[in-house]
């Protein structure tokens, strides 16, 4: 890996930096929208802004507060809001993407103390990297796996050669007029993944987005500690073939009751 391959964080721009995931917090940035400073764009109760505390080097950090709830969620949302929310993100992503001024634009969630976040108040952070290949190590492999549900254009697997391991669910769309439905079965899924997966025990969760021609790629990952596999290695671990059928089981019987309730009206 060449330094090309790596993002620098200034730990500068951090200081002063407001966190409440792991502790109650009597102010929240996200809540105060009357103060926010240098907003992108603004769609109902959805802001588009840049980030106030820009740690990384060669970047342009921006964040998309989805909703002016505090405890807001995509598994608490309504199926009309999760679907705003979803189509107003993509539409920021686009327009990052769009400029060609960045040789990567990312986009993803963090949510709960294990997840790499800082503030509970549900947002999504979309990154636009001016020298690295942010997809670089990514491979087409990460996205494919067990089938979960599958028709002519959605598809969900659980990867079985995951980025980081051990579970990590993959919806895909083959074309963005699809993100309607990429919305629903994110919402099921992440719902599954706080409710129930293995007994409810995960407070955490990723969500990352990845674009292949037309079609847009949804990983959703439970988080937790880090295995030292993939801290010291690069290795991934995922479950076994046992269990990842059980997981695909379950989870499929739930998208079974949202194909037949009127939420979903693509999937002929």
């Amino acid at each position: 890996m060449s330094n090309k391959d790596v993002l620098v964080f200034e730990i500068e721009q951090a200081k002063g930096k407001p966190r409440d995931i792991k502790k109650k917090a009597d102010y929240c940035p996200f809540c105060d929208t009357e103060h926010l400073t240098n907003v992108i764009d603004q769609k109902d109760d959805m802001i588009w802004l840049e980030n106030k505390f820009k740690t990384l080097q060669d970047t342009n950090q921006t964040i998309v507060i989805e909703s002016h709830d505090h405890n807001g969620d995509i598994s608490n949302y309504s199926v009309a809001k999760n679907r705003e929310v979803f189509n107003y993100i993509y539409d920021c992503w686009n327009q990052m993407i769009q400029t060609k001024k960045y040789q990567s634009v990312l986009m993803y969630k963090n949510f709960g103390p294990m997840s790499g976040g800082s503030l509970r108040h549900p947002h999504f952070q979309i990154i636009g990297l001016d020298k690295v290949n942010g997809y670089k190590h990514v491979e087409p492999e990460n996205f494919t796996g067990m089938k979960v549900f599958e028709n002519k254009h959605i598809d969900v697997n659980i990867s079985e050669k995951p980025v980081m391991g051990f579970v990590e669910f993959n919806i895909v769309i083959n074309n963005p007029k699809y993100l309607d439905d990429l919305a629903e079965f994110a919402r099921v899924t992440v719902k599954y993944i706080l409710d129930d997966f293995y007994g409810g025990k995960f407070d955490s969760y990723n969500i990352f987005f990845y674009r292949d021609g037309r079609k847009i790629i949804c990983k959703l990952t439970a988080r937790y500690v880090v295995s030292p596999y993939f801290v010291g290695y690069r290795l991934s671990q995922r479950d076994g073939d046992k269990q990842m059928g059980e997981i695909a089981k379950v989870l499929l019987e739930k998208f079974h009751r949202l194909v037949k309730s009127a939420e979903i009206n693509n999937l002929e």
